[in-house]
């Protein structure tokens, strides 16, 4: 479980360090094209107010689309942690009554 927890944390630094390291090629958000030669579209070519609040639109769902992975992903552990919590209950059951049918043996010798 931890080592899947920094496996995640390595990630989520990953992507971090890909998004500071990408907006510095882009320049200014919504002042036009940026450094890196790409305009990302008409309106953020021209720049201006349009230019702004579309990239801070884009922002926004991208942001949007990683809180939703995020909680996909908590989810999914939490169902993960819970199967593994059922798994154990019904191992232990096994585990005594394995216990009792030795100790059942032992009280007919």
């Amino acid at each position: 479980m931890a080592n899947a927890l920094r496996l995640s944390l390595r990630n989520v630094v990953r992507v971090q360090m890909r998004r500071s390291s990408d907006s510095t090629q882009l320049g200014e958000l919504g002042k036009g094209a940026g450094k890196g030669g790409g305009g990302g579209g008409a309106i953020r070519e021209e720049g201006g107010a349009f230019g702004r609040r579309e990239a801070a639109y884009e922002e926004k769902y991208f942001r949007e689309k990683e809180k939703e992975k995020i909680t996909a992903l908590k989810k999914h552990h939490e169902e993960e942690i819970r199967h593994h919590k059922d798994e154990i209950e019904r191992l232990q059951k096994e585990i005594d009554r394995h216990k009792s049918k030795i100790k059942k043996l032992k009280d007919d010798d």
